[in-house]
């Protein structure tokens, strides 16, 4: 596994690994990333700003195969939200999440931050292994959400 920053190139294959994996687990609803304009121009947005971050994971032949990113959260000091873990089905199963989670967690400290927040949904079990293995603890929905299907709220102390 080799990875890089987002460029706009990415945004349409990135896009398409995303909305795959979520209609995979029944979430091509309403209130989801699937249905998020920008999701098409992701690089917009993480380049907008040196508080964010998204990294492409690439195969060996080069081939994006999922990423992962990192952004402020307004509604919480010194935090950023960890933003869309997605790998290929060909890509997981590799213990790949692991090492992106520490790569965006380590990218958090050297951007200031000292927590990091996650959301995610009951549906996707395996992300949520993940998640608590990696130390993230499930807390209550913050007042602050509005308008998301998602439904499992996590937040770590980083160090």
């Amino acid at each position: 596994m080799h990875y890089r920053l987002l460029e706009p190139n990415d945004n349409s294959i990135l896009a398409e690994i995303i909305r795959e994996n979520l209609k995979s687990h029944n979430l091509d609803i309403p209130g989801t990333v699937y249905f998020d304009d920008n999701l098409n121009h992701l690089s917009d947005f993480y380049l907008a700003s040196p508080k964010r971050a998204y990294f492409i994971v690439l195969d060996d032949d080069n081939n994006i195969i999922g990423g992962i990113g990192l952004a402020e959260l307004d509604f919480m000091d010194d935090t950023a939200e960890l933003q869309k873990l997605y790998l290929t089905n060909a890509a997981k199963g590799h213990g790949l999440s692991y090492k992106l989670i520490e790569l965006v967690e380590d990218t958090g400290i050297n951007k200031g931050y000292k927590q990091m927040y996650l959301e995610t949904h009951t549906n996707l079990k395996t992300a949520i292994h993940v998640y608590e293995k990696c130390g993230y603890k499930l807390i209550e929905r913050p007042k602050e959400v509005v308008h998301s299907s998602m439904n499992r709220f996590y937040l770590k102390e980083l160090s």
